[in-house]
């Protein structure tokens, strides 16, 4: 199945602690049906000190389910995201508005 949402796309939360939050996606595991957002769904894991990094609490964002983000169009709206062909090629498009991502 093809790829609704890729690395770097402009999301919204739908669900979850941090709902009506934005962020950008940072990496996707399609396998898992997973994306891990900058700022979004944040935990803190504890880390040992070593000689190159420093220990401590340190904030990271987690994955969350792609079922609970939405893709911002160009108006800054969350938008469902449809596919279809364009001189040959297969490019994704905001339902909303109906412009190419």
């Amino acid at each position: 199945m093809a790829a609704k949402l890729k690395t770097g796309d402009k999301v919204v939360v739908l669900a979850g602690k941090d709902k009506g939050k934005e962020g950008s996606i940072s990496s996707v595991n399609p396998s898992a049906g997973k994306a891990v957002v900058d700022g979004i769904n944040m935990a803190i894991r504890h880390t040992k000190q070593s000689q190159s990094a420093q220990g401590g609490r340190i904030p990271q964002a987690m994955p969350i389910d792609i079922s609970n983000l939405a893709l911002l169009d160009s108006k800054g709206k969350a938008t469902r995201v449809g596919f279809r062909t364009e001189d040959g090629k297969k490019v994704r498009f905001a339902k909303t508005t109906g412009e190419a991502v």
